[in-house]
């Protein structure tokens, strides 16, 4: 499968897609284009961003077709070995999910706009971008000629967005046998010895505490905007960072450093340690999954994790944050009715939209929550000897390296092997329960010397949180321990 991508005129946001198909042999072939895209779990309908539509045989005769579901089109094939499905995807939104065109830019996620046929998904696949020949291009794929880029199948294609431009900033640093880029788009002035120093620290901590990294080069894709924004997307050898405005204060930059340490743990927690139901992806309908909470919740408490344990973040600016993952919780959705499990199911429904009051959790910040609780529980049990850093090695020897999906009851199983125990409360309480958790968590806060201060009065409304930290000696002694304090 062969694509060829351009924008004559930037300003209409219209890019024109041209898609080759060949070596046919059936009288009938369908083709289809993703209505979803991994990293975000909810149908998302990209045909409805197709303005024209056309296909015609390779001496330029229109085929007849037909468009038989929402993002699928038949096309009568018989006697004719190859195909050319011409159309334009209007692309005027821009976060880490999106694609968008102008003068200066040509940003793609080929999942928006890459049609494909179900036989060939495993075939390799070349996207050539009509850009000028003074533009750079960022993207985790080799190019097989200039401005050609290869993928070894359409899985790997569509986990590769790019960024085109002839304004590209970048610079590169190394850990172990892994060059990592990072790309910069947008009205900013990198601090690139700081950037170098700053993302190697926490680079290195995520690859110390997995062994190795999963793969030789990745890249940080960065665009940066003069609105406010704040948004990533985790791919198999790169992540789609989208963020503003533009102020180049430290708000910015903290910024930065959070979305980047999320989204490289996430180069293994979930593009590789990845639930069996998304194996493979089916792009063409819902994949409902119950564990949502460790794909994004443990990635959550340890994207800033790291950030401390690498040096990166200070002990204050570390609780910071803590703070605000906390609030983000409790105080709207510490009270809702579904438990994790089923806000992970519903992601499809409506997870990333407010919806109901008091409904659904954030499987992000009630995860990463429970991912504390559970952290802490196996420090206190085995002294710091084991923790939650054991679980997800296991998880990645067990189910990343062989890439074979896990269950929940995979999980449970690791969770319960390296604590020694049963964990038949933590499940219930935390996982399929949806009872309030400020009690269960500030017990294991004493642990590490911190405590979560809320309005207990009113249980119907949401608690006003505050996390402090208690001057307890053994508490602190904890803490340390558990941040890897540098000496």
């Amino acid at each position: 499968m062969h694509y060829r991508i351009s924008s004559t005129t930037p300003s209409s946001r219209l890019i024109e897609v041209e898609f080759h198909l060949t070596d046919l042999s059936t009288p009938l072939v369908e083709l289809q284009l993703p209505a979803w895209r991994p990293g975000r779990y909810e149908i998302q309908n990209f045909a409805k961003n197709i303005q024209r539509f056309e296909i015609f045989d390779s001496a330029g005769k229109p085929l007849v077709f037909q468009k038989i579901t929402k993002d699928r089109w038949r096309v009568q094939t018989a006697g004719v070995s190859a195909l050319v499905a011409r159309y334009t995807y209007y692309s005027n939104l821009i976060n880490a999910g999106t694609s968008f065109t102008d003068d200066w830019l040509l940003y793609i996620n080929p999942v928006n706009l890459c049609l494909y046929a179900d036989d060939r998904l495993h075939e390799a696949c070349t996207l050539e971008l009509a850009i000028p020949d003074d533009w750079q291009i960022a993207c985790g794929l080799p190019e097989s000629a200039p401005k050609t880029l290869q993928a070894i199948d359409f899985y790997e294609l569509v986990d590769c967005p790019l960024i085109a431009s002839p304004d590209l900033q970048h610079t590169h640093y190394e850990v172990g046998e892994t060059v990592f880029h990072v790309w910069i788009h947008g009205n900013l002035k990198p601090d690139w010895e700081r950037i170098r120093h700053d993302f190697g620290r926490f680079s290195e901590a995520q690859v110390q505490l997995f062994g190795k990294f999963p793969e030789k080069v990745y890249h940080f894709l960065t665009l940066i905007l003069p609105t406010a924004v704040y948004h990533g997307v985790e791919h198999r050898n790169s992540t789609m960072l989208v963020l503003g405005p533009n102020d180049e204060g430290e708000g910015l930059y903290t910024d930065l450093l959070g979305v980047s340490s999320h989204e490289l743990f996430h180069a293994w927690n979930v593009i590789r340690i990845r639930p069996m139901e998304l194996l493979p992806y089916d792009f063409t309908k819902e994949n409902y999954f119950t564990t949502c909470f460790v794909a994004e919740g443990v990635t959550t408490y340890y994207g800033d994790l790291m950030l401390r344990r690498s040096g990166v973040f200070s002990d204050a600016a570390y609780f910071k944050e803590l703070q605000v993952l906390l609030k983000r919780h409790f105080e709207p959705s510490g009270r809702s009715f579904q438990s994790l499990t089923e806000s992970s199911w519903d992601l499809w429904l409506d997870g990333y939209d407010k919806g109901v009051p008091n409904r659904k959790v954030s499987v992000y910040y009630k995860g990463a929550t429970v991912a504390l609780i559970l952290d802490l529980h196996i420090r206190r049990t085995w002294n710091h000897a084991r923790s939650l850093d054991d679980v997800m090695r296991l998880m990645w020897e067990r189910f990343g390296k062989p890439f074979v999906g896990y269950t929940l009851d995979d999980y449970r199983t690791v969770t319960e092997e390296v604590t020694g125990e049963p964990l038949d409360w933590y499940y219930d309480r935390c996982i399929f329960g949806n009872e309030p958790l400020e009690p269960l968590l500030n017990e294991y806060l004493a642990f590490v010397g911190l405590q979560l201060e809320y309005d207990s009065t009113d249980l119907v409304s949401a608690p006003a949180v505050l996390l402090t930290q208690l001057d307890d000696a053994t508490g602190i002694e904890n803490r340390l321990r558990w941040l890897g304090a540098q000496p």
